[in-house]
């Protein structure tokens, strides 16, 4: 029975029941929150076994809200509004307007329809991909078990409000902070502790021992024990909430609408430049024509230039385009939050991962032992059990009696009621640990012989002392703690003997890396992106997992982002070359990313805890990963649904490929857009001829809206980040289209000079010959249309064929517009032999441009290669400063490795020498070097080294950084 409570049977028992002493509980709530009520005064109204009453809910929940992060709910009318806004949504507004002022109600129509199709279809995409995440986020609705009325109910963790009384047990994610108190899920008092992972908030692989009167905190795992807790706080007054203020300071503009404003400006740029020449030269020629020198009249022409130059389909196809990789993704449990995530996702060069639970178990577990002479690891695992302490909730105690259970045999499949026991064996004396010996010890007996002997298991120095000293266990003991294993050591007594002890072996533990991460860091690299670790662990466990999973052991400590000594630009520069950061905060992975964004890469970050919600925002993208908690997940742009970050490696190759096909569209769309403002601009000049309104707009729908099959194509993989270039695409673009401009100029003249179809003026009456308009239009339909088969990659076009669809729906339309002409829909019909020779012409100039295009990407490319041809005079001195500072970087980085190792070896002697008596004490002391790391001055450090050794281990890194 619980001291102060009595138990209840009848609610009418409730108002005699005194309430126990709950101060403990006041001093941890006084740091949570205390909104307009003392909540302290609340928390002495609920009793433990009963909870509250529905009516006190509801008044609590008026006052605290519910228990979830708030979120700003996106307003749809803004947002669908949004689709309207940026550079090329303004060019289709414009033509618009000028619609308007002509009075040409038809092109207004059309315009206006396909302004409203592009933003209906973005919105719509990226409304799919939020519904998805929002199905996601209730199939993970956090459950919890609280006392209500009298009775115990399983709810809603949001529902929780201040005051409530949860149970908290083995496997539970705790619902919101509370204080624990002390008590059984029935109300029975109980001495035990609770083992909670803090690894989601602190990074921090061991789970902490909690208490009585201790607080726990929202979104932590219980690992050991049961009790009853009173929540403290809820919501955004949770620690959670607090980290989550972090998470709201980041609202970057994503860098593909950072892509799509520069290739709509320039293109906005361009379209004025040659509307505005229009304007000049029309009013300076017919400014005496009472009839064409009218403003209307003017902005006739320039209608169908500002039709011709908007690229409609370039919104329409990037959003289709990564809106399908988004749902060819959720197939593969890659979920998609943020469409243009899928398209950064291509570009990554950095990766950031976090260490607890996403490349390692989370699970402290039997590692590589070192054994003696005669002794087998089942040898070594029995006798630690033998001198283990059952019940013990000590995290090491439970790792290594684990280990033992799974692998020696006769440890396996005892009965619950036989636990204690140990099959063939007795144990006569058990004594517990003693911090002055550092280890425990019993005495046992084996039944078959009944044979007594002596067991000790504890600090790998005090074993080896207890065994008279043991050379190659000094050796094993100091290569491990150098590893940053947590190690024990083991002895026993030989049969029969109180004092002759024998060294069976040493434990080493540790939080392995999952079986995938290895790996999937190894496909990184070969994709061309670098992975870099980030923990809140201590640094020489870092080093550890890093060398486990082939990473680089250049790992900074937290000292790096808080030297206020440093610049940015250095800071920025230590982060590169790092392979790692270890005993970071929240605010120092945010530091991170953000240092390497100004070196202008692209950054990724993995995390699954609270700790990584920050910085998860803050990143390019944001990579919540499998059984990440709900901060992370809402601060995440992509959610991995599959353990491990393997999936990361489908993302990758799907983002790259998604990628290679908005890529080919923006090359193709921006050529033809240059093609036809540079081919209009002089004919409306030279001639006053123009294509009509309904033919110019035709191919606008078709060609188009044909292009949207470019999401479904068949596309090659980069093996390194993709990157736009769009100085390159541009140029390339203009260049092609200057082809192509070159080429329309040839049917334009050919016939009209030798064929004898004249451009007629749109002025002129119906009767003329117009025959020249259903040619232009077969060519600027087709030419430029069959010219996305070459910009599909950047070798020759027949290297990796498209797929059938797209191949189907290319062609088709140009047959279609082959018919048009043929057949005189909507145009003059000319004889099949034209319409033919036109076509093929155009065929077999789309081969020509694919060969110039080929020879163009020899020497400047749109991958990761830069300009190879001769530089101009600045950029030769650019480049060679770059060269420059790249080798005296290299130079310093090469001194430092040097260095390091060097003063590696150093200590290592210093080490042996001092464990073997040959250096005194006082050279090499505890106190002249404790400033150096984060050992505890005596004993076992927490890495399971001597302080010293610790010490000097942990500051080897800082040293040389």
């Amino acid at each position: 029975m619980a001291r102060g409570y009595r138990e209840i049977h009848d609610p009418d028992d409730h108002d005699k029941i005194p309430l126990a002493s709950q101060d403990h509980l006041l001093d941890a709530s006084r740091d949570h929150q205390n909104d307009g009520i003392e909540l302290e005064a609340m928390l002495l109204q609920t009793l433990p076994t009963s909870g509250l009453s529905t009516a006190e809910v509801d008044r609590r929940r008026a006052i605290y809200g519910y228990n979830e992060l708030t979120e700003r709910k996106p307003n749809h009318v803004l947002k669908f509004l949004s689709y309207f806004v940026g550079p090329i949504a303004f060019l289709i507004e414009l033509a618009c307007i000028i619609s308007i002022i002509v009075k040409d109600w038809f092109n207004f129509a059309i315009i206006l329809g396909l302004l409203l199709l592009n933003a209906i279809i973005g919105y719509v995409e990226e409304a799919r991909a939020e519904s998805a995440v929002d199905a996601l986020r209730h199939t993970l609705a956090l459950k919890t078990r609280c006392w209500r009325d009298g009775q115990l109910q399983e709810l809603d963790a949001a529902q929780l409000v201040p005051g409530d009384v949860v149970v908290l047990r083995l496997g539970d994610i705790i619902p919101a902070d509370a204080s624990l108190l002390g008590l059984g899920a029935t109300g029975v008092e109980t001495d035990g502790a609770l083992l909670v992972d803090q690894s989601s908030l602190t990074g921090e692989s061991l789970a902490a021992t909690k208490k009585k009167g201790d607080q726990v905190f929202s979104s932590t795992i219980v690992k050991q024990g049961q009790q009853l807790a009173i929540v403290t706080a809820t919501g955004s007054k949770t620690c959670i909430g607090k980290t989550a203020q972090l998470i709201a300071t980041t609202q970057d503009e994503g860098h593909f609408q950072k892509i799509i404003g520069r290739i709509g400006n320039f293109l906005i740029l361009f379209t004025l430049v040659l509307v505005v020449a229009i304007i000049i030269f029309q009013f300076i020629v017919f400014r005496d024509d009472p009839i064409r020198g009218q403003v209307l009249k003017i902005l006739g022409p320039v209608l169908i230039l500002a039709v011709a130059a908007i690229p409609v389909g370039l919104p329409t196809v990037m959003a289709v385009t990564m809106a399908v990789g988004a749902r060819g993704l959720a197939q593969k449990q890659v979920i998609v939050k943020r469409l243009a995530a899928v398209e950064e996702m291509s570009s990554l060069s950095i990766l950031c991962s976090d260490k607890t639970g996403t490349l390692t178990k989370n699970e402290l577990s039997f590692d590589e032992p070192f054994l003696c002479d005669g002794y087998s690891a089942d040898d070594l695992l029995l006798y630690s059990y033998l001198a283990s302490e059952f019940g013990a909730n000590d995290p090491i105690e439970l790792a290594v009696r684990s280990a033992a259970e799974n692998q020696v045999p006769i440890l396996r499949n005892r009965p619950s009621s036989q636990a204690h026991l140990v099959p063939g064996y007795d144990i006569n004396e058990f004594v517990p640990f003693n911090p002055s010996v550092k280890y425990t010890q019993a005495t046992v007996t084996k039944q078959s012989d009944g044979t007594s002997f002596m067991v000790a298991k504890g600090a790998p120095q005090m074993m080896i002392k207890l065994v008279g000293g043991h050379d190659a266990g000094v050796k094993a003991y100091i290569t491990l703690a150098k590893r940053g294993l947590r190690a024990l050591g083991v002895a026993r007594t030989v049969a029969g003997t109180k004092d002759q002890w024998q060294l069976v072996g040493l434990i080493s533990l540790l939080d392995p890396p999952r079986e995938d991460s290895a790996d999937t860091i190894a496909r990184c690299q070969t994709l061309g992106i670098t992975v870099k670790m980030v923990t809140g662990d201590q640094q020489i466990i870092a080093k550890e997992v890093s060398r486990r999973l082939g990473m680089g052991q250049v790992i900074l400590d937290a000292s790096h982002m808080t030297n206020p000594n440093v610049s940015e630009a250095l800071l920025s520069e230590r982060c590169y070359r790092a392979d790692g950061f270890a005993e970071v905060t929240p605010e120092h992975k945010f530091k991170i990313v953000d240092a390497l964004q100004r070196r202008g890469l692209l950054v990724g970050m993995t995390g699954d805890g609270v700790n990584d919600a920050p910085a998860l925002k803050k990143a390019n993208v944001g990579i919540a990963v499998h059984g990440c908690t709900d901060a992370a997940r809402s601060a995440a742009d992509i959610v991995l649904m599959a353990p491990g970050l393997s999936t990361i490696i489908e993302g990758v190759t799907s983002s790259r490929a998604i990628f290679q096909r908005m890529r080919s569209y923006a090359l193709y769309r921006i050529t033809s857009t240059v093609h036809f403002l540079i081919f209009f601009f002089v004919v409306v000049l030279a001639y006053d001829w123009t294509l009509p309104a309904k033919l110019l707009i035709l191919i606008c729908i078709l060609n188009d809206l044909a292009t949207l099959v470019i999401a479904v194509d068949n596309a090659q993989v980069s093996k390194q980040p993709d990157k736009w270039r769009v100085g390159q695409l541009i140029f390339l673009s203009c260049f092609l289209g200057i082809l192509l401009t070159a080429l329309s100029f040839g049917h334009f003249y050919y016939f009209w000079k030798v064929i004898g179809y004249e451009p007629q003026p749109e002025a002129a009456p119906d009767t003329v010959d117009r025959r020249l308009d259903s040619i232009m239009y077969l060519h600027i339909s087709s030419a430029p249309h069959f010219l996305i088969f070459s910009t599909r990659l950047s070798g020759y076009f027949w290297e990796s064929l498209p797929s059938f669809m797209f191949i189907t729906v290319i062609i088709g339309t140009q047959v279609v517009a082959l018919l048009m002409v043929f057949f005189g829909w909507l145009t003059p019909a000319v004889p099949i032999g034209q319409a033919l020779a036109v076509f093929g012409i155009s065929l077999v100039s789309c081969v020509v441009l694919d060969v110039i295009k080929v020879q163009i990407f020899k020497y400047w490319t749109l991958g990761s290669h830069s300009l190879s041809c001769a530089p101009c005079g600045p950029r030769r001195k650019m480049l060679k400063s770059r060269r420059k500072e790249e080798l005296r970087q290299e130079r310093v980085w090469d001194s430092i490795e040097e260095v390091y190792k060097l003063g590696l070896q150093t200590k290592v002697i210093f080490a042996l020498l001092n464990a073997n008596g040959v250096v005194p004490e006082s050279r090499y002391s505890t106190s002249s070097i404790s400033s150096w790391g984060s050992g505890n001055g005596k004993g076992i450090g927490a890495t399971g080294m001597s302080s010293q050794y610790q010490d000097a281990w942990a500051r080897e890194s800082n040293d040389s950084l």
